[in-house]
């Protein structure tokens, strides 16, 4: 098996090694935060405390909505989605799968698109999330495509149009209104918060409590 070192190269970038997908399902323990790319290895920098709070923040009202809702299930940011068409695996930071595909959720990962993916943008992964991974998620079929970019407070949520082509969901009344989750809007100006707001406050907003 190839053995990964991980130390850094630079301040934002972690090395760069090649495994077969076999050995990287033995090497990548719960603890290893790390994506699998057509057989390089791409191993993620330390997340900083803002990315933290921001996945915690969404993953508490995003779940919360989707449970009251009876809508499915959101989980990440550990889980692998497996993309074998392409030969990836991905470690998105939040995504959503709907009741109806319950079944592309095996024991340690997903198989194939979830309905929804959430991306935290971080110093390392800027042309990965908005560039790499866009054109990815497109291809293959994931419905809503979330991009947060905490260091610019900048969000933009892209909805699969009738070409299977991603569309940007236009802000309207300061929220931009979710496609895949009906009823569910994001205001931008919640995630610049400090302190972020309550998820419970979000949620009463959301008519989801």
């Amino acid at each position: 098996m190839a053995v990964l070192v991980k130390p850094a190269t630079s301040e934002f970038e972690m090395p760069r090694q090649h495994m077969t997908e076999t050995e990287f399902v033995a090497w990548c323990d719960e603890d290893t935060h790390a994506e699998w790319i057509d057989g390089e290895v791409i191993v993620a920098s330390p997340a900083s405390a803002t990315h933290v709070r921001l996945v915690k923040f969404l993953l508490q009202v995003l779940d919360g909505f989707v449970r009251l809702h009876h809508l499915g299930e959101v989980l990440g940011p550990e889980l692998q989605i497996r993309f074998g068409a392409l030969r990836h695996r991905r470690v998105p930071d939040l995504f959503f799968v709907a009741t109806a595909r319950a079944n592309i959720i095996q024991r340690n990962h997903i198989e194939g698109a979830p309905d929804l993916i959430v991306e935290i943008v971080s110093p390392d992964s800027l042309a990965r999330d908005w560039r790499d991974k866009y054109l990815e998620y497109e291809a293959m079929g994931v419905r809503e495509y979330w991009i947060v970019d905490a260091m610019a407070e900048r969000v933009e949520i892209y909805a699969l149009d009738a070409h299977n082509r991603y569309a940007r969901i236009e802000e309207r009344d300061d929220a931009i209104h979710s496609i895949v989750l009906p009823g569910f809007f994001l205001r931008p100006d919640w995630l610049w918060q400090e302190p972020l707001p309550h998820p419970f406050t979000i949620l009463r907003e959301l008519n989801a409590l």
